[in-house]
């Protein structure tokens, strides 16, 4: 018998699930097969049950699997009962008293950008945005950020699949718009939300990553048009990009004391 051959089966199930997440694109059975060095039956089998109970997906009618909705719901919910929460909501709390607005822990799910956790502000007059809220990619400052840290081809592709709906005057309502925009920010490192989402509030987010530079979450604030302007956003740029920086550390580096 193999060393392979000896993983406990329930213990097989996961290590197909680490692969897949440690992946930077979707894989067949094969492919992750090559690493785990099980009998073919049983990864294609544990593939298959794994798809139809949610966890996996396959992209359009090819073999190749990639982690569904459940699992990422899961993922999320794993990171955030962690004591790794307690430190990212600090940080949070640090932007905001900075910054002077709500600031937003976002992450990508398949209908756009989710409100993982925030920080509210302490003004009166203020956007309510509760965690949960789902905003949609082509409009908001975080979804721009996440649809920027996409490769080229993968972004006309993502890009070409989004339907542009005009949120506001200013929302992107053409492919070509949206990705000369894209690759502004996949150069400069922030996305910003000129009134595109909700008229009256504007937006700044810089990509959360880990150790290996992929896109987790995007850190972003946001108010409204009468106290905080475009060039104030800008002005914090750089802060907010050390405080993304220390997110991922805190998120992904053993190293790091949480």
């Amino acid at each position: 018998m193999t060393d392979s051959e000896r993983i406990p089966t329930n213990l097989r199930t996961l290590l197909i699930l680490e692969i897949l997440g440690k992946s930077d694109r979707a894989m067949t059975a094969t492919e992750i097969n090559e690493t785990l060095q099980l009998p073919k039956q049983t990864v294609h089998r544990l593939c298959a049950t794994l798809e139809e109970n949610g966890f996996l997906v396959r992209r359009g009618t090819s073999r190749k699997f990639q982690v569904a909705r459940r699992l990422r719901e899961m993922g999320a919910g794993l990171l955030y009962n962690s004591r790794d929460h307690i430190f990212r909501h600090q940080i949070l709390e640090t932007v905001s008293q900075t910054v002077g607005e709500s600031v937003n822990y976002v992450v990508p799910e398949e209908t756009g950008m989710r409100y993982l956790d925030r920080v509210e502000t302490d003004w009166a007059f203020r956007i309510q945005l509760p965690v949960g809220t789902r905003v949609p990619f082509h409009c908001s400052a975080s979804g721009k950020c996440f649809l920027a840290s996409l490769g080229p081809t993968a972004r006309k592709r993502m890009v070409s699949s989004l339907i542009l709906e005009a949120r506001t005057e200013t929302s992107h309502v053409t492919t070509k718009g949206l990705l000369d925009e894209l690759a502004l920010i996949a150069r400069d490192g922030f996305a910003l939300d000129r009134e595109e989402f909700m008229t009256g509030m504007v937006a700044i987010a810089v990509p959360v990553t880990d150790r290996r530079g992929r896109f987790i979450a995007a850190l972003a604030y946001h108010g409204p048009t009468p106290r905080m302007t475009i060039t104030d956003s800008i002005a914090q740029v750089g802060f907010l990009k050390e405080s993304a920086r220390r997110l991922g550390d805190a998120l992904f580096d053993a190293n790091v004391p949480c």
